[in-house]
């Protein structure tokens, strides 16, 4: 269950390869427009480094600290080094996220939590739906018609408008 989320959350779940980024990177410049201050979580699984070796940062990090703030006139990033490796929880980094200037967060992955989300499903790389096994999904966005046992509302994966549409209604019953 998510508490920790003090504005709308919306995720995006598909298997990888589906094109959760690429939808997400056109979706969020047409929620912009509408004057939505979006924010983005994207759970990964790869062991991902933020900073580089050499880098000021990363030798600070290396040595020990933790958390490690990097600040600029433009952006800010800390890195926090977890003591054992697990899977991440959505709810608990929900309590790190900078929420209160934002409208709307959309989350990339953490398929497997329950929080509203739209499953993108593309019928040619043979993955089953999720949302016979997921409460959670509110819509399906797919590049072709779907026949579905249960009724969602059924988006044009490739009609990004309309998807930014649903997101802003969704908005209006979080």
């Amino acid at each position: 269950m998510i508490q920790n989320a003090l504005v709308p959350i919306l995720g995006f779940s598909a298997p990888s390869g589906t094109g959760k980024t690429t939808l997400l990177t056109q979706l969020i410049p047409l929620l912009k427009q509408q004057k939505l201050r979006v924010g983005l979580i994207k759970h990964s699984h790869h062991n991902f480094q933020i900073d580089k070796p050499g880098k000021d940062s990363f030798r600070l990090r290396e040595a020990g600290a933790t958390p490690v703030m990097l600040v600029s006139s433009h952006r800010r990033a800390i890195i926090t080094e977890f003591a054992e490796a697990k899977e991440p929880n959505l709810d608990e980094q929900l309590q790190y996220f900078d929420q209160p200037e934002l409208d709307l967060i959309l989350v990339e992955g953490f398929k497997r939590e329950t929080f509203p989300k739209i499953e993108l499903h593309r019928p040619s790389l043979g993955h089953d739906l999720l949302h016979p096994n997921d409460e959670s999904i509110i819509a399906i966005a797919s590049d072709q018609p779907l026949s579905l046992e249960k009724e969602l509302p059924c988006l044009d994966l490739n009609d990004i408008p309309s998807i930014a549409q649903f997101v802003s209604q969704f908005m209006n019953y979080a």
